[in-house]
């Protein structure tokens, strides 16, 4: 069964996949960086108003399926996603700053989920 949400003007059911990597693929990711990267996706999607439905962060990307309004726009939430989550976690750990310039890349992937299944799309 779809859930739609609604705003004062708007109902809609936006579902994304989104999924970026770190600046030259390194893998940086790991405990507890990932663990931390994971609290601050959370922190972030609940500020925005977003649904967090699946989230999984490997070593080298991060894959996240999220549902947005579509008026404030997957691109400025995985805009404000990956800078801040920068931000925070190369103030948390030092040794982020030293290894590389910037922790994402500009670039991520990202495709609507339409009328697929939720569990067909985790898998």
């Amino acid at each position: 069964m779809v859930r739609y949400r609604s705003t004062r003007n708007v109902v809609f059911s936006c579902k994304y996949h989104v999924v970026w990597c770190p600046k030259y693929r390194r893998k940086v990711l790991l405990e507890p960086i990932g663990r931390r990267r994971k609290q601050v996706l959370l922190d972030l999607l609940a500020e925005k108003n977003a649904d967090q439905i699946e989230m999984e962060v490997m070593p080298d990307h991060v894959h996240l399926l999220v549902g947005c309004d579509p008026q404030y726009g997957i691109h400025r939430l995985v805009r404000l996603i990956k800078g801040r989550t920068s931000a925070l976690l190369r103030r948390d750990f030092p040794a982020l700053r030293r290894r590389m310039p910037a922790l994402s890349t500009n670039s991520y992937f990202v495709a609507t989920v339409g009328g697929t299944p939720l569990a067909m799309v985790k898998q």
